[in-house]
């Protein structure tokens, strides 16, 4: 009898042993990251995104042993590649540069909606946020945000302002400086803030809201004149510039804003670790100074950070998006 509780024994323990070594590595978490992650920038190369991006990326793959790849996948004014980044597989190998076109105003605007901002994705990291400007030729009579609304009350019919395209941020920059002024600006359109810009340079449109960083050489030239910049604090490389609601229109505020998402159930050690390496990368002292150089602001938050501020941002931008009756197909 003490011998079959004894052979029973063992082969309860061999059994348990077995099964340990079969199980155990499924049910392991393995190591991350194990490969490359690729960051995708929903936009073209060159601009302030795809060069925040590429300044982060660098400086987290020291970090995180593996290369950040950046990887650019334009098209639909980002929401192409957000779309993607919200189908891919949820192991923190993919990962969006996202903005607030991508999840703000694009959901807004766009009446087949590829993804949800808010349960499409797990927030990761609000890395740093970019002013705009308010720019006119300088030929216009005007050196303040007062004087430009005294001249469009004067004849609300006659003046336009450019954009880099029908919904984007600079477009919305307008909208919503038109309702918060009581004033009357035709839109027009580009493809893009470059033609946009060279127009208002040429005359041939007297009046744009550009993000800081692509106008700056214009104003540092003379051949654009700075109104204002848009964020609710002066920009750092243009200190004598004041921010638009200090200049006349309290409360108005508008920036371009990047950050880190993963696709949806990406594990929580996985978004924490995204995280913490972020927060290293922007908290780097190289880093700033390259970021500053444009007049970003570092941000560096925390997850839950990040989400409150994308509901934030579309709260802010629904009445906007209502109010300019845009809607993109």
């Amino acid at each position: 009898m003490h011998l079959k509780r004894t052979r029973r024994s063992l082969l309860q323990a061999a059994l348990a042993a077995a099964t340990a070594a079969l199980c155990g590595p499924a049910l392991a978490q393995p190591a991350f990251p194990s490969r490359p992650i690729t960051l995708v920038v929903p936009f073209a190369a060159g601009g302030s995104t795809d060069v925040v991006a590429r300044i982060v990326a660098q400086k987290m793959s020291e970090g995180l042993g593996h290369q950040v790849i950046v990887e650019n996948v334009a098209g639909a004014g980002g929401s192409t590649g957000a779309a993607r980044v919200a189908k891919a597989d949820p192991d923190g190998h993919t990962i969006l540069m996202a903005t607030v076109a991508t999840h703000a105003l694009n959901p807004l605007m766009l009446k087949r909606k590829p993804y949800d901002p808010v349960t499409d994705f797990e927030p990761v990291c609000l890395l740093a946020i970019v002013p705009n400007v308010l720019v006119v030729n300088p030929k216009l009579p005007v050196k303040s945000v007062q004087d430009l609304v005294e001249l469009l009350k004067a004849d609300p019919s006659k003046y336009n302002y450019a954009s880099s395209g029908v919904g984007t941020p600079l477009h919305l920059s307008g909208e919503l400086f038109k309702s918060m002024a009581k004033v009357n600006m035709q839109h027009i359109p580009y493809r893009g803030a470059g033609p946009a810009l060279n127009d208002v340079v040429a005359g041939q449109v007297p009046i744009m809201f550009d993000n800081l960083p692509s106008a700056s050489e214009f104003i540092k030239a003379g051949t654009l004149r700075g109104i204002a910049v848009t964020t609710k604090e002066r920009a750092p490389s243009f200190p004598d510039l004041p921010t638009i609601s200090e200049a006349g229109l309290p409360g108005y505020e508008t920036y371009t804003w990047n950050a880190l998402f993963a696709p949806p159930k990406t594990p929580a050690a996985v978004v924490a670790r995204l995280n913490a390496e972020a927060r290293k990368a922007v908290a780097d002292a190289a880093v700033q100074e390259r970021l500053k150089t444009f007049s970003a602001t570092v941000v560096g938050s925390t997850p839950e950070e990040l989400a409150a501020h994308v509901k934030a941002e579309i709260a802010k931008w629904t009445p906007v998006v209502k109010d300019a009756g845009v809607s993109i197909d």
